[in-house]
């Protein structure tokens, strides 16, 4: 197996932090939910805090429009290397003293392969923000994750994150081989295409996404950047193989995640077989392989219901150099939840009522996703059907080659009659859910429709909560980050 090549300025400081390996890595959870805030705490704490990077640009925006009432995005954006596409960004979006309550958002432009430079400025600026805000203040690690799936955001998303100082990059949720490469050139400035999946594409007919630095920052641009190390998540050691063979796609370590880990999952192998309640069935050949990752010679850490002594210990036991914890994080004081909704769930956690589904059908991705099933939430099959289809941020929307060769997208969650228009087939879209838009409400931020119609949240969850009655009976119901890591680092045998 090929290492990673990648050089690291400091990597023979060991005793500086940004250069041992954590133990404990807090997941990556989107949307806004591990946001700089948790990030920042678990960092301080002296472990990898990670941003989630998805939809930044939408989040940024629409807390600008709220009146960024403790000012905390705008000192960031004045320590952007660029004042001038700060400057564009507040004109455009902050609304001193917020806009009015139930007034809509200000719309952001979506996602597309043609270049729009308000687009890549505000996803640059957004990445920036949350990252320097994570790693303000303290001389722990920070990093950031997005989706393989959304390739269109990728270059100009992880760009503002390194010019952040970002430590580390986390990417699932597909292959994500050429990210390596988009890492070394970007430390450098130089112009990036990643290539972009279309559906229908004919042999030979590739579409890219690119980022030129230069002609984004012009006489702004700043020196050669710290190269972030790379971690893929994936759910198989098969998959590690495949991205170690090679130094162009070879990563700096892996993560490896289970079915019991909240968001997406990777879909089960072989044929798929549903419960009786819509939830795939794994089995013996969906378990990852760890001496086979093992011996691939790259370190590597485990997700998905990982939370307690015990099972860190026996990660450590396997060859891991640790673990990454999610859910538990999610429920803390620091998280981007919604503080009602985390009430809710810690009340409905105590009351052995929480029911997390892992739902066959829900994300307009086609993988299986962890809903949270809560009275009020897009979980709910009433609200669910209430809910009038909207596709206008369109994160998760597919580009496909329509008959004429131009590209088109589209998403299962959006009006049937017009997925069916695109080419889609109906029955996809039956169980679909806006992830975009419910993901977002549910860190406070939902969209206000004309009429009065607010967008409800979607609470997504790992499966494994059993972490709770232990975590809350030594720290309370209201725990932090902190707590949380003073937990799984602590004895597995629950001895003070």
């Amino acid at each position: 197996m090929h290492g990673p090549s990648h050089a690291h300025p400091d990597d023979d400081a060991t005793a500086n932090p940004a250069t041992s390996l954590p133990v404990v890595i807090q997941g990556g959870m989107g949307v806004g939910v591990s946001g700089w805030r948790l990030a920042r705490a678990v960092a301080r704490a002296g472990q990898l805090g990670v941003v989630s990077g998805v939809a930044l640009d939408t989040l940024i925006a629409r807390r600008l429009q709220r009146g960024d009432e403790d000012g905390h995005i705008r000192r960031a954006l004045a320590r952007f290397p660029d004042p001038d596409l700060a400057e564009r960004v507040l004109r455009r979006y902050f609304v001193a003293g917020g806009i009015p309550p139930g007034t809509p958002f200000r719309p952001v432009p979506r996602l597309g392969l043609r270049s729009n430079r308000l687009r890549e400025e505000l996803t640059v600026a957004a990445n920036f923000v949350e990252v320097f805000l994570a790693k303000e203040g303290h001389n722990g690690v920070v990093g950031v994750n997005h989706l393989e799936k959304m390739q269109l955001a990728t270059p100009a998303a992880v760009y503002g994150a390194m010019l952040a100082g970002v430590d580390y990059v986390l990417m699932g949720a597909g292959v994500p081989s050429e990210i390596p490469a988009l890492l070394d050139a970007l430390a450098r400035h130089e112009p990036v295409r990643l290539t972009i999946t279309v559906d229908g594409a004919l042999p030979g007919e590739r579409c890219t996404a690119g980022l030129d630095p230069v002609r984004l920052l012009g006489p702004a641009l700043p020196g050669p950047l710290p190269r972030p190390r790379f971690l893929a998540i994936v759910s198989a050691a098969s998959l590690a193989a495949y991205l170690a063979r090679d130094e162009r796609t070879c990563p700096d370590g892996f993560v490896l995640e289970g079915p019991d880990a909240g968001g997406h999952s990777a879909r089960p192998r072989g044929r798929m077989t549903l419960t009786a309640d819509g939830e795939p069935v794994y089995g013996p050949r969906d378990r990852i392989d760890l001496a086979k990752v093992a011996a691939i010679g790259l370190p590597f850490w485990l997700a998905g219901g990982q939370a307690d002594p015990a099972r860190l210990a026996a990660a450590r036991a396997a060859g891991a150099a640790g673990i990454q914890v999610g859910t538990a994080f999610a429920l803390c004081r620091e998280s981007g939840l919604d503080p009602r909704l985390r009430r809710q769930i810690l009340a409905a956690a105590t009351d052995a009522t929480l029911v997390v589904r892992n739902d066959a059908a829900a994300s307009p991705t086609g993988f299986p996703f962890k809903l949270v099933h809560l009275p009020g939430t897009a979980a709910a099959e009433d609200v669910y059907a209430d809910r009038p289809r909207h596709c206008d941020l369109g994160y998760l929307r597919t580009p496909y080659r329509r008959p004429g060769g131009e590209v088109g997208y589209r998403c299962p969650a959006e009006p049937v009659e017009e997925y069916v228009r695109k080419g889609g087939a109906a029955g996809d879209t039956t169980g679909s859910r806006c992830l975009c838009n419910g993901l977002i409400a549910t860190v406070g931020l939902g969209q206000h429709r004309t009429g009065g119609y607010v967008e409800p949240p979607l609470v997504t969850l790992g499966q494994d909560t059993s972490f709770l009655a232990r975590l809350r009976h030594r720290a309370g119901a209201d725990y932090t980050a902190a707590d949380v890591i003073d937990h799984v680092l602590g004895p597995a045998d629950g001895a003070a």
